[in-house]
């Protein structure tokens, strides 16, 4: 029976290798958690790296100029709706929507919450399932082949 990459005998052993690499990216994700900041990469440009702060919201400081990331993208489509034929619109509607974007996953932290003897066990487990992986790629034929040649000789 033919295995992962047409060798004989490494599907097995790719199945294993992608069950134990899967696993260790599960418990890793796992133990990540995500959190906001207050301040996003083009707000915290605006008014230096801070901020200025406006206190109200329950207490936490926020930017008061992240208005200003929405300008780009609602002069491309109030341009689109005057002619949607012009290719700077669309520019500028899809310069204004990665601005948005970038924005939001710039308020975005990850904090690891584990201990670093699990870090290590889920890196040893990733490490290994993809050893495995890779070594399931090797013709065992071959290498059974000429372990017997050597044998004889």
């Amino acid at each position: 029976m033919k295995g992962s990459g047409g060798t004989e005998g490494g599907l097995i052993m790719f199945g294993g290798g992608f069950l134990l690499s899967a696993v260790a990216i599960y418990f890793f994700l796992d133990s990540v958690v995500a959190t906001t900041t207050d301040v996003g990469l083009f707000s915290g440009l605006i008014r230096g790296r801070r901020g200025l702060q406006d206190v109200g919201h329950m207490g936490r400081g926020y930017t008061t100029s992240m208005g200003i990331i929405f300008v780009p993208f609602v002069i491309g489509v109030i341009s689109l709706f005057y002619d949607a034929a012009k290719a700077w619109a669309w520019g500028l509607t899809y310069v204004g929507i990665g601005i948005i974007v970038v924005e939001i996953l710039s308020h975005l932290r990850f904090n690891l919450a584990m201990k670093t003897s699990s870090l290590m066990i889920m890196m040893v487990m990733f490490a290994a399932g993809v050893g495995m992986m890779l070594r399931s790629y090797r013709d065992y034929g071959n290498v059974l082949e000429s372990i017997e040649r050597e044998q004889e000789e």
